[in-house]
């Protein structure tokens, strides 16, 4: 323990873990993208790595955004906050028409743009407005309630514009994706606790939340998400299994709905044990498990890896949600301190409702694992928010010390990342504008750092002329 306890007192100890936790996530991802989806592309494609070569290029560009992101300063995420919030409405405004146009009149795209449930597609192109949406608002709600300050502590400062923004959001998301508005619901949450919001607020806004979910559960009944006008309740399906778990048995031979993805992730982790069946030799992935490449990888990970491979997984979005924390509480930039916290919440917030949903120990919602699930949408900006993090991370006070003092090669800087500001040193404050008054600017200071009084005060006498005194 004094030996971890004096790597942790190291000053670039935080860039390190968010590297190291993050790095061996997305190597992990990789090889399980893999696994999971080799036989089918070989049977359907000829090729066995086609869904891994994509994943790599998408990998790939999302490293680009995380060196991208980590040499932005902090006034760059500031300045961009606005225009990525207005990018991520006008997506998911876009998505939603779409998919209102063709629930209505039976359009299925307008031009070359088209949406499929979630995605929106421009020609070969495909996007989650989602996946923006979530970095938009960790930027913007972030800089929000950094330029707030001390008002938080009252409603109204809290009402405008922050709430109505979100539940704009909120709707937007959860009225397709239940599972991803609970992770907009965490990351705000997380950013509102960093704030230092009271605890009424947050008695608030799980009741708000508790209403707006059962309304979105509700709506899956006209057509919300992957519902359809008439049929039965999906979301409410999932909820009650989840509540009321069948047998196993009663499942299959009743044909019973929403309990099939659920039994058939337990048998993958029962299959698994402790030390799992090998890599790629997973028999339920192909075909029994749906979606085994995406929402449901998690369980491709037990039954190969057993339940060592699941521990590895878990403990590194552990020391992942403990590096974000730290980083949290380290800088000193309110807005720093707020954008770190609602990352942490929104990536470690998705990894538990994924692993939960997958483990039944939270119903199914259907949100990818991050770093792991296959979807380049999702990774490209998972690793920007990873960036974002790490330049944070660099612009802790002990690690911008340390840097200075012992200051990389000048092309690592050029390459890799440019040295942050030092602790403390802040811009001088603009010089205060003249006193417009009878009293002149040069009126000296008592000791307690108080002006004098206006009027005459003692020692001083009114010689000369009044004509030499208007002079």
């Amino acid at each position: 323990m004094a030996a971890l306890r004096g790597l942790l007192a190291r000053p670039l100890a935080s860039y390190y873990l968010l590297l190291s936790s993050a790095g061996l996530l997305l190597l992990i991802g990789l090889t399980m993208v893999f696994s999971a989806t080799s036989v089918k592309d070989f049977a359907e494609e000829g090729d066995a790595t086609a869904s891994l070569v994509k994943q790599t290029i998408f990998a790939v560009i999302g490293i680009l955004a995380f060196w991208a992101c980590q040499r932005l300063p902090v006034r760059s995420f500031r300045a961009l906050s606005r225009p990525a919030l207005g990018v991520a409405v006008a997506l998911l405004l876009l998505l939603n028409l779409l998919g209102a146009l063709n629930a209505l009149f039976g359009v299925t795209a307008i031009g070359p743009l088209r949406a499929e449930l979630l995605w929106l597609y421009l020609g070969p192109v495909s996007v989650q407005p989602v996946e923006v949406a979530k970095f938009a608002l960790v930027l913007w709600g972030a800089h929000v309630l950094a330029r707030k300050g001390a008002a938080l502590g009252w409603w109204k400062e809290l009402a405008t514009p922050l709430f109505p923004v979100v539940g704009l959001l909120f709707v937007l998301v959860g009225y397709n994706d239940l599972g991803s508005m609970l992770c907009l619901l965490a990351l705000v949450v997380g950013m509102l606790w960093a704030a230092g919001v009271r605890l009424q607020v947050f008695a608030a806004l799980t009741a708000v939340g508790l209403a707006g979910v059962g309304l979105l559960v509700a709506a899956a009944s006209l057509g919300a998400g992957s519902g359809s006008r008439g049929a039965d309740n999906y979301r409410l399906g999932r909820l009650t299994v989840f509540l009321d778990p069948p047998d196993p048995k009663t499942c299959f031979q009743e044909q019973l709905a929403n309990c099939y993805q659920l039994v058939q992730a337990r048998y993958a982790v029962e299959q698994g044990g402790w030390f799992g069946v090998g890599l790629g030799k997973s028999s339920l992935k192909f075909g029994w498990l749906p979606e085994a490449h995406n929402d449901f990888i998690f369980a491709v990970i037990a039954e190969e890896l057993g339940v060592v491979g699941c521990t590895v997984v878990i403990v590194l979005f552990a020391v992942l949600a403990y590096t974000g924390l730290r980083i949290a509480r380290r800088v000193e930039d309110p807005f720093r301190r707020l954008a770190a916290a609602g990352v942490t919440a929104w990536l470690v917030g998705q990894a538990v409702i994924n692993i939960g949903g997958v483990t039944g120990l939270l119903p199914l919602t259907g949100v990818p694992l991050p770093f792991i699930s296959d979807g380049g949408s999702a990774l490209v900006v998972t690793l920007a928010a990873i960036g974002m993090l790490a330049s944070f991370a660099r612009a802790e006070p002990d690690a911008a010390r340390a840097l200075h003092a012992r200051p990389p090669a000048r092309w690592v800087r050029l390459v890799w990342a440019p040295l942050p500001p030092l602790p403390g040193r802040r811009r001088r404050p603009a010089t205060p504008p003249a006193d417009r008054g009878s009293v002149p600017r040069s009126r000296a200071r008592r000791e307690d750092d108080q002006a004098a009084a206006r009027g005459a005060r003692p020692g001083r006498t009114r010689a000369g002329t009044a004509s030499e005194r208007r002079r």
